[in-house]
């Protein structure tokens, strides 16, 4: 039986039962990483076979011995290269990182190997999360396991591809504008970023610290349901924690899966018709009458002109302007390569060298822009104008989540582009986050649904909540799941 092709809670339950084998089981995972990873290119680091079957085992037992305590019981987790687990390396995708070896765990590490989850291995994806593609990792670009010409999205670049590609059973991204639900939506795959501060960020290297957020990603609702109960946890070493209180979704998963969404309402938002392309409205469509056939109350709505013409700009100067921030202490003394001055050499001078040699282009070009922004006769005319437009964005995301459930959105502005085809154009990449930087100027919580995967890579839908509204937005994905009939799948 090919045990990657399951929902990861079937696996669970047959490894517990003891209708699967836990080395067979683990084997055929690394079997298909040892044949495509060469192609993917979804992981950074892979821990080695014999270690992760043991502590399979170890876990597996425990759970027969007290049924219940361990929800993710030998299921095989990717994470992404810039979450801490102790003992691996956690490189962000860039050299500057590539020989830190991580100390501690995350607090969701901790809490996945609590709940018996095994990590796999630490996943490939843009350097410092600066990208929508896959391509400015280091390490090389990964590619996606649907279509190996085209990108898989980012900055969750490998976690997206390593689910796709039948690499792991569930995954951990992170979302700073779109980073778990575009690599999603164009693998085919499930991706949820939560309300800002309900998952702990301890561990998480920080990018944008305001718009960030740690989430889960897989192939199934109940999947993700069940790896999100598991993460959204209170952390006291989380200052940011949304204190009041964690939300379950599984119950709501599975209700979805089976009734459908009878008396919730969802919000078809028209703005952003004829700012994507006719696939990508038509997915939308598609999405609409298919929530409508399962029983939810579909309707229309718009943000407005102005919320989703400067959304976007508004998202990249505060995004840029944390990251410069965020990123200085990467000097080569206190972070970063530990490489001797020159002789002679000042400490501009080599600071200057180490910052130049060992960050991408598109991480230095972040840096320097951000720089600039918040910078003397500057910060006014950027980034506090930048900071009233989220203040909209969030009160109007407000007032139309006080009367629908969701609002229904475009996950993606096209089908994925071509490997080289943007990296190379900040203005065309940029613009693939248009639809997902709104539910992260609002903090609000959005979920990636696939919807077509017959095109030239997956298609799929966002549906965005209030806050805390995650079970509903849960109980809503997993009615679209019903329609659609995509779950457990991996690429061809």
């Amino acid at each position: 039986m090919d045990a990657v092709r399951l929902p990861a809670y079937e696996v669970k339950q047959m490894l517990v039962k003891g209708n699967l084998d836990p080395e067979d089981y683990v084997a055929s995972v690394y079997d298909r990483i040892k044949r495509l990873e060469d192609k993917v290119n979804a992981y950074i680091t892979i821990r080695s076979m014999e270690e992760v079957v043991r502590e399979v085992k170890t876990v597996v037992e425990k759970e027969r011995e007290k049924p219940g305590r361990y929800p993710l019981a030998g299921l095989l987790v990717a994470v992404k290269d810039n979450i801490h687990v102790r003992g691996l390396p956690t490189t962000c995708g860039s050299l500057m990182l590539r020989n830190y070896v991580a100390p501690y765990d995350a607090h969701v590490v901790e809490l996945i190997r609590r709940n018996g989850g095994v990590v796999i291995g630490k996943t490939n994806m843009d350097e410092f999360a600066m990208g929508s593609t896959g391509e400015t990792s280091a390490f090389g670009p990964t590619r996606n396991p649907w279509n190996y010409e085209h990108v898989p999205g980012g900055s969750s670049s490998g976690s997206a591809a390593a689910l796709a590609a039948g690499f792991a059973l569930l995954a951990l991204g992170s979302d700073t504008g779109g980073s778990i639900r575009l690599p999603a939506a164009w693998t085919g795959t499930y991706g949820l970023k939560p309300t800002y501060g309900l998952v702990s960020r301890y561990g998480l290297v920080a990018y944008a610290d305001s718009l960030e957020q740690i989430g889960p990603m897989a192939r199934s609702m109940l999947d993700l349901s069940l790896l999100f109960d598991v993460i959204a946890r209170h952390d006291v070493r989380d200052s940011t924690y949304y204190r009041k209180g964690a939300v379950e979704t599984f119950a709501e998963a599975r209700q979805g899966f089976e009734e459908g969404g009878n008396g919730l309402k969802v919000a078809v938002v028209e703005d952003f018709e004829g700012l994507v392309s006719r696939q990508s409205w038509n997915a939308v469509e598609k999405a609409a009458s298919l929530l409508q056939r399962s029983g939810v109350d579909v309707a229309t709505t718009r943000l407005g002109q102005e919320i989703v013409e400067y959304s976007l700009p508004a998202y990249y100067v505060i995004a840029m302007a944390e990251a410069s921030s965020n990123l200085a202490r990467y000097d080569g003394i206190v972070y970063g390569p530990k490489n001797p001055p020159e002789s002679g050499e000042g400490w501009m001078s080599y600071y200057a060298r180490i910052r130049s040699t060992y960050f991408g282009r598109e991480v230095k070009m972040r840096i320097l822009v951000g720089s600039w922004i918040l910078s003397a006769g500057y910060r006014e005319q950027y980034y506090m104008r930048a900071l009233k437009v989220r203040r909209l964005v969030r009160e109007k995301i407000r007032k139309l989540t006080a009367v629908f459930d969701a609002l229904l959105m475009p996950a993606q502005v096209d089908y994925a582009p071509r490997l080289g085809e943007v990296v190379d154009d900040p203005i065309k990449m940029y613009a693939l986050d248009l639809a997902t930087v709104i539910a992260n100027l609002a903090g609000v919580p959005a979920i990636t649904i696939p919807v077509e995967l017959t095109g030239t890579t997956p298609l799929g839908i966002q549906l965005v909540g209030k806050e805390l509204s995650e079970p509903a937005l849960v109980k809503l994905g997993s009615s679209l799941e019903r329609e659609t009939g995509i779950t457990g799948v991996t690429a061809p």
